[in-house]
């Protein structure tokens, strides 16, 4: 049955099948808790309120008797670290989200699979793709599509770091997999030195307050001022932990269209990213994982890495984002033209935008080190 199983998951798309018990060993919830007690989740409060379903996967569905772990590689044809290292004024996406939205692709599939099971086994079952509170890493490590590594990722011997993860809860009872795959890290640490943030407080734990993932699409806010300059180019995820790791070497780039980068998107200018209204960003990134985010969190994160990366030239098109009507983009606007301009010309815009403003987290962005003036109205 697992040989039938894995033959049809092949024959559908996917890279890796494996299966696994419906439990987690008791470290995996250790580990679950001791991340939610050190507050390492940030401002993710679903995660802790939905603790106690992640720690079993029969308290999300009673029904379920076996685990069908599925990995869809999405491996780059080159290095994501050039994005990064690049100077040209774009921005840095990370591999994943530069083109479809993967959960659309790989749920289709994970349906499509669940269908023949139900047919050929008259079974029930249930499928999720990062959609649901289920411990996917440790899952698929069970399951032995890959080890957890020390940056906390799944990585394979085959597809490296580059693995999306899906999950077919199923009735059936299914032996595990025989192959378990253990950790094959030894003493590298260089997903731990590249951490342009440093989240990872050790070995196999980040924190996800710090990471560049995190703050440019979970954090809703402005992000903290100490951890913009690491930020650098990146305006939607980091892929720097990953795209480091050796066993990326084995990793054969992805056959699948949806996930090759498109190029309006990977060669559009981070200048020209700061034109988009709401209905344009809509419309430009539709069918793609970055409108989860919206149009000012995107542009938030656009000007931190102009702030960054750019130059005293990209100062007008940053300056008429001063009269956005989101806080969020104008507060990040006064920011990147602190770091590109002379004091003498960025007082000059202080005097002129500051005393109307009548928001207290941009009026901070104006006078960071000193007392906002009085509200001139």
């Amino acid at each position: 049955m697992r040989a039938a199983i894995a033959r049809q998951a092949a024959t559908l798309g996917f890279d890796a099948v494996g299966f696994a018990p419906a439990r987690l060993e008791p470290v995996v919830q250790a580990n679950l808790a001791g991340f939610l007690c050190a507050g390492y989740h940030g401002t993710m409060q679903w995660l802790a309120e939905s603790a106690e379903r992640r720690r079993a996967p029969e308290r999300l569905w009673p029904g379920v008797r076996s685990v069908i772990a599925l990995g869809h590689t999405y491996a780059p044809a080159q290095d994501p670290l050039t994005q990064t290292r690049s100077r040209s004024g774009r921005g840095a996406i990370s591999v994943y989200a530069q083109n479809r939205d993967y959960h659309d692709v790989i749920k289709k599939r994970l349906k499509a699979l669940g269908r023949w099971l139900v047919r050929t086994y008259a079974c029930d079952v249930k499928v999720f793709v990062d959609t649901a509170p289920v411990m996917e890493k440790p899952l698929a490590q069970r399951a032995g599509l890959g080890w957890q590594g020390k940056h906390t990722n799944l990585v394979s011997r085959r597809h490296g770091s580059w693995l999306f993860l899906g999950e077919v809860f199923t009735s059936l009872v299914l032996a595990a997999s025989d192959d378990t795959e253990t950790d094959h890290c030894g003493r590298c640490q260089r997903c731990l030195q590249s951490c342009p943030t440093q989240a990872f407080p050790a070995p196999y734990r980040i924190d996800a307050r710090r990471c560049v993932s995190y703050l440019t699409i979970e954090h809703k806010g402005p992000i903290p001022r100490s951890l913009r300059p690491g930020i650098g180019n990146r305006i939607y995820g980091c892929d720097d932990c990953l795209a480091v790791c050796p066993w990326n070497k084995f990793a054969t780039p992805t056959h699948h269209d949806g996930f090759h980068p498109r190029r309006d998107v990977v060669d559009c200018s981070l200048r020209d990213f700061l034109t988009l209204d709401d209905s344009g960003f809509r419309m430009f990134f539709s069918g793609s994982p970055i409108k989860r985010i919206g149009r000012d969190r995107f542009l938030r994160n656009v000007l931190y890495a102009l702030g960054n990366v750019g130059t005293p030239d990209d100062a007008p098109a940053i300056e008429q984002r001063l009269c956005d009507p989101s806080p969020l983009v104008r507060g990040a606007a006064v920011w990147a033209l602190q770091r590109l301009l002379s004091a003498h010309r960025f007082q000059t815009l202080r005097t002129r935008y500051g005393p109307n403003e009548t928001e207290s987290s941009v009026r901070q962005e104006w006078w960071p080190d000193q007392a906002p003036p009085g509200l001139t109205v």
